[in-house]
């Protein structure tokens, strides 16, 4: 069938050119928005995740040195990070309803909701962290073995890392992480062990030693979310569901 000067023929039915004109302009302008909206919805996860990885950082260190002062700004702050998550939330659901997007914008939305969770309960452990550094240095120090610190150090670089692959949507970086969980899991282990040994042999250590242990049992939740974000990542930019596959 011929085009005329002023119509053309589309499975919707006949338009004129100026109908066809507006409505690509009228999706021009939605795409900018759209992409105006996952942009900020991106600083807005990224200032969530300095926010967490500042509050499990300070929990820890908490922990280590036997300060009160720096667990209790953890605990003082952790209502900051719950009002980001719910804001990040309403936002990408927002997004959701508004424009309906597809693809690699799709992956990323519902990636977005799910590390916004996760970082938020990553928040939570910091808080429980804390609460045991507190209640910690009002007690005798108990011996701790050099796994211990090997434990905080990998913690932390696992949550660093995992945001950094956000940041970067390096699927490599985010990976790399996933494979370190197993050797949280082990220290933990040798953890639980270790002070159930304290405990036996010098009871006056047991409530000092049963803080440690729930301590490093928070830390170890932090490694599985950290985890949790990495293989998000992952599935953001290679499409690919890693969780229960390596």
């Amino acid at each position: 069938m011929p085009e005329s000067e002023s119509q053309r023929l589309t499975w919707f039915g006949t338009y004129s050119k100026e109908e066809i004109k507006n409505a690509t302009a009228i999706q021009r302008g939605m795409a900018k928005h759209l992409q105006r909206d996952l942009d900020q919805l991106a600083k807005d996860l990224l200032t969530m995740g300095a926010l967490v990885e500042e509050a499990t950082n300070k929990a820890i260190i908490a922990l280590v040195r036997r300060n009160k002062a720096l667990a209790q700004e953890v605990a003082a702050g952790d209502h900051v990070i719950n009002d980001r998550e719910n804001q990040i939330e309403e936002s990408a659901l927002k997004i959701l309803a508004l424009h309906q997007p597809v693809a690699a914008d799709l992956r990323f939305i519902i990636t977005a909701l799910k590390v916004n969770n996760d970082l938020e309960r990553i928040g939570d452990h910091a808080v429980s962290v804390a609460e045991r550094a507190e209640m910690l240095a009002d007690l005798e120090s108990v011996p701790l073995p050099d796994e211990f610190h090997k434990l905080v150090e990998v913690v932390q670089h696992m949550v660093r890392d995992s945001l950094n692959a956000l940041v970067e949507r390096d699927a490599a970086l985010a990976r790399s992480v996933c494979m370190v969980d197993d050797e949280v899991d082990r220290i933990h282990r040798f953890m639980y062990s270790a002070m159930q040994t304290v405990m036996r042999e010098n009871p006056t250590y047991i409530e000092p030693a049963i803080n440690t242990i729930s301590a490093t049992r928070h830390m170890e939740r932090i490694a599985d979310l950290a985890t949790n974000i990495a293989e998000d990542v992952v599935f953001m930019v290679e499409g690919e569901i890693l969780r229960h596959n390596y």
